[in-house]
């Protein structure tokens, strides 16, 4: 059966026109409190209560939005001209979007500027009919930026990790870029003292130096159904 990445068939009714708006009121809600301090899960299982909002619902407010601090300082930090500059990468967080966005599954525009989506890998993973295209998508656009290093970083115990690095060098052999794969234990951390950071990663964005907003570029253009729920 084809694997339709970051989708399930509740989705339609989830994030329908009619959800859409009560998610984001619930999202003011959300934001009011967690600009005056409060815990975000804490906040929204307590917003997610009041307007009944599904798991996936409540996760897809928890993703699009940031308070008003952290969204100035990812704001600071964003950068677009990287050309003949080294990129660092974080590849699952990135190749998992694109397959999500390439399945035709639900992505959203989250208030930071960022692309997201619902897709949840804890610790598992497998290639899918998108995985490569999703390589070559990400590969074309960086080639597009005149970006000559690019470093990619892959979570050492997520499951076909050593199977994805593989794909991705083999790809990587039709283009120009000089390229490097490492699996890591912690890309998370690793990638906190890096500049021209590609994710989306919220945690990522809030403590590397400085982060490119490559999804944006990936999706323009393209028929891709992308929500706002905030």
């Amino acid at each position: 059966m084809h694997t339709k990445r970051g989708y399930l068939p509740t989705d339609e009714e989830s994030f329908s026109p009619e959800a859409v708006e009560k998610m984001r009121t619930a999202s003011r809600h959300v934001c009011y409190l967690i600009n005056e301090g409060y815990d975000l899960q804490m906040a929204s299982t307590f917003v997610g209560n009041h307007f009944a909002l599904s798991e996936r619902q409540r996760l897809a407010v928890v993703r699009s939005i940031a308070t008003n601090e952290q969204l100035q300082l990812r704001k600071a930090k964003e950068i677009s001209d990287v050309a003949s500059g080294e990129v660092w990468i974080d590849g699952f967080n990135v190749i998992i979007t694109l397959e999500v966005m390439l399945s035709k599954s639900t992505l959203f525009e989250c208030m930071d500027g960022t692309i997201r989506d619902l897709a949840s890998l804890r610790g598992t993973y497998r290639i899918i009919d998108e995985t490569s295209a999703a390589i070559i998508l990400l590969f074309d656009t960086l080639s597009a930026m005149n970006v000559a290093n690019v470093n990619i970083l892959l979570d050492e115990p997520v499951s076909n990790s050593g199977r994805l690095k593989v794909l991705i060098a083999e790809i990587a052999e039709n283009y120009n870029f000089a390229l490097d794969i490492q699996l890591l234990k912690a890309v998370d951390s690793a990638l906190w003292s890096k500049s021209n950071v590609i994710t989306s990663d919220s945690i990522i964005l809030d403590h590397c130096i400085s982060w490119v907003n490559l999804m944006r570029q990936c999706t323009n253009g393209r028929e891709t159904q992308i929500i706002r729920v905030w």
